[in-house]
C-alpha cells in the first residue's frame, strides 16, 4: 500500500539497536514512533547469519536487554537462531503492532529545514512517505557483506556465497570446499564444514589470536532456577559484566594484562596443534588485541585434522574450479565460501541520508565516521545513530552500549521539547573535540600501533572509528555527563574546546 505517515520518531532497523530504541521510547512515554525493517522479521545480524555453527562470543546472560532477561538460554554462549528468537520474543512483548513495518526498506531520508523534520521515502509493503521529527539510524554495522576483489571470481562454476548469505540448498556433503577468511565467522564455521566435507582448504590472510571458549550448556534445573529466582539471574549478569570490563585491559594494551592473555592464547595453540610448521603459520605476528580476539575450542583441532589444509595466504585468483593463492599455490574446489567480513567502517545507509544543505552522511563521513557521544552528528539535526561511530566493543556486550545510547537519545529529546526551537543542532566543534579525544585515547593502543589491519580503523584516515576506546562504565559516565551544550541554536556554535579531554574516556595505554 502507499501511505503518508507523520510520527515523532522514525527508527530504521529492527535488530538489537532498533528494538532497544523502541523500548527506551516506550518507557519514556513516547509511543509515537515507527520501526522500519527491510526484511521479513526482526533480528538484524542474527536473522541474516544462519551459517552452521553461528553463535555469540559474549556470554548469553549479558547479551540481552536489561528489561528482558532470558532465563532459558540453552548455554553460556547462545546460538544464532536462539538470539533471533529472543529478539522476536522482545518485539512481541513490546506489542509493537503496526509500529513495526516489516519488508519496508528506507529508500531515502532528507532533512527539511523549513519544516524542521525528516522526510523519508520507503519501499516494499509500506511504500510511501514518512514525516518524522526525529530520525534514528539503527541499521547495524554488519549488514552488507564485504566481497574481496578476487580476479576471476565470477568464473567459479559451483556454489559461491558469503557466510552471511548462507546457501542452505548447496550440497556440501562430500564436497571439496574452499573457505576464505579466518575471522570470527570462519572460526565457528570451519569445524562444521570439516565434519561433512571431503576436504576443506582454508585461505588465511592473517591468523587470529584465539583463546579458549569454555562454557557449555545449562541444565534444565539451572534454567528453572534462573526462572524461579530472578535475583540470581541478575547476580550472574552483574558478574559477567565485571568479567567483561576486566577484559578491557588486555585488549587495549595494558602490558601485563596483554602479556598474560597472549600467553594463554599461545598455550591454547600449542596444546591443540602439535605440528611446528602449522603452529607457526597460525601464530599472529601482531600485538594481542590489535584485531578482534576470537574464542574457540574447536578451530585448532579442525585445522590440524586430516580433512583441512591451511593455505597461509590470501586467495588471489579463480579460474573455474582452480583457486590460486597469493603465494602461488593452487587447489580445486566444488564450493567456495567467503567469510570475508562486512563493510563495517563505510556504512551503506550513509548514502541514503541527506542532512543540512543536502550533504549526505557518506560525504560527511568521507574520511571516517565522526560524532558526538558516538550518537549524534553535526549537520544532521534531530538524528541519532545507534551502534555506529565509536560505539562497538572488543571486550564486552554491544547491547550495553546500545542501551546507553538509547537512554542518551531519550534525554536529548526530553530537553528538546522546551529548547532549540524543537531542533537539536550538534555543534561541529563539540563533534570535533569528541573525535580528537577518541583519537588521542586510541593513539597508543594495539588497535592503532599493534601492527595489523583491523576492521576498527578507517583506512582513509587511520582513525579508530568503530570501537569505543574505553570501558562500558566510562561510556556510561560520559553520556550521563553530557549536559546539552553539544546542541546549539542554528547558526550559533560554542567555542572550540581546543582538545580538552572528553570526560570518562580512558587515556590510551602506553
Amino acid at each position: 500500500m502507499t501511505a503518508r505517515t507523520r510520527v515523532e520518531v522514525a527508527i530504521v532497523g529492527a535488530g538489537f539497536a532498533g528494538l532497544g530504541m523502541a523500548i527506551a521510547l516506550r518507557k519514556a512515554g513516547r509511543p509515537d514512533f515507527v520501526v522500519l525493517e527491510r526484511a521479513a522479521s526482526v533480528g538484524g545480524a542474527w536473522r541474516e547469519n544462519t551459517y552452521p555453527g553461528v553463535a555469540c562470543d559474549v556470554p548469553s546472560h549479558l547479551y540481552g536487554f536489561a528489561d528482558y532477561p532470558n532465563p532459558d538460554w540453552s548455554g553460556v554462549f547462545a546460538k544464532g537462531d536462539e538470539i533471533h528468537r529472543y529478539l522476536e520474543h522482545v518485539a512481541e512483548r513490546e506489542s509493537l503492532g503496526d509500529r513495526l513495518r516489516l519488508r519496508t526498506p528506507m529508500l531515502s531520508a532528507q532533512w527539511d529545514a523549513a519544516a524542521s523534520l525528516w522526510r523519508l521515502e520507503t519501499g516494499g509493503d509500506h511504500h510511501g512517505s514518512i514525516e518524522a521529527e526525529t530520525l534514528v539510524l539503527a541499521c547495524g554495522r554488519l549488514t552488507e557483506p564485504s566481497i574481496p576483489g578476487i580476479a576471476g571470481l565470477e568464473t567459479f562454476p559451483g556454489p559461491l556465497f558469503h557466510s552471511s548469505r548462507w546457501d542452505h540448498d548447496a550440497d556440501l556433503a562430500g564436497a571439496r570446499i574452499a573457505l576464505v577468511g579466518t575471522g570470527a565467522s570462519a572460526v565457528q564455521l570451519l569445524p562444521q564444514l570439516a565434519g561433512i566435507a571431503a576436504h576443506v582448504t582454508l585461505f588465511q590472510r592473517t591468523p587470529a589470536w584465539i583463546v579458549p571458549r569454555g562454557g557449555g550448556d545449562y541444565t534444565d534445573a539451572e534454567r528453572r532456577h534462573f526462572m524461579d529466582h530472578p535475583a540470581e539471574l541478575e547476580r550472574l549478569r552483574t558478574e559477567l559484566y565485571a568479567e567483561g570490563e576486566g577484559r578491557f585491559a588486555s585488549r587495549s594494551g595494558d602490558a601485563a594484562a596483554a602479556a598474560a592473555a597472549r600467553a594463554a592464547a599461545v598455550l591454547h595453540l600449542h596444546t591443540q596443534v602439535s605440528e611446528p610448521a602449522l603452529r607457526a603459520a597460525l601464530t599472529p605476528d601482531y600485538a594481542f588485541g590489535c584485531k578482534r580476539v576470537l574464542l574457540s575450542d574447536e578451530f585448532y583441532p579442525a585445522v590440524a585434522g586430516e580433512r583441512v589444509s591451511l593455505v597461509a595466504s590470501a586467495l588471489a585468483s579463480v579460474d573455474g574450479r582452480t583457486l590460486t593463492s597469493s603465494d602461488g599455490r593452487t587447489c580445486e574446489a566444488d564450493v567456495l565460501v567467503l567469510a570475508t567480513g562486512f563493510a563495517s567502517t563505510r556504512q551503506p545507509y550513509a548514502d541514503l541520508v541527506r542532512g543540512e544543505g543536502g550533504v549526505t552522511l557518506a560525504e560527511h563521513w568521507s574520511e571516517g565516521m565522526t560524532s558526538f557521544a558516538s550518537t549524534v552528528v553535526s549537520g544532521f539535526p534531530n538524528m541519532f545513530v545507534l551502534n555506529g561511530p565509536n560505539a562497538s566493543l572488543g571486550h564486552s556486550s554491544s547491547v550495553l552500549m546500545i542501551e546507553e545510547q538509547a537512554g542518551y537519545a531519550v534525554r536529548a529529546l526530553d530537553a528538546r521539547d522546551g529548547h532549540h526551537d524543537g531542533v537539536l543542532h550538534v555543534d561541529p566543534m563539540a563533534e570535533k573535540a569528541y573525535t580528537d579525544e577518541i583519537a588521542r585515547a586510541a593513539a597508543s593502543t594495539p588497535w592503532i600501533v599493534g601492527g595489523c589491519r583491523n576492521w576498527y580503523v578507517d583506512e582513509r584516515s587511520g582513525r579508530l572509528t568503530l570501537l569505543w576506546p574505553g570501558t562500558v562504565d566510562a561510556f556510561r559516565t560520559r553520556l550521563a555527563r553530557a549536559d546539552g551544550s553539544e546542541f546549539v541554536s542554528a547558526g550559533r556554535h560554542v567555542p572550540d574546546t581546543k582538545g580538552a579531554p572528553v570526560e570518562g574516556v580512558p587515556r590510551g595505554a602506553s
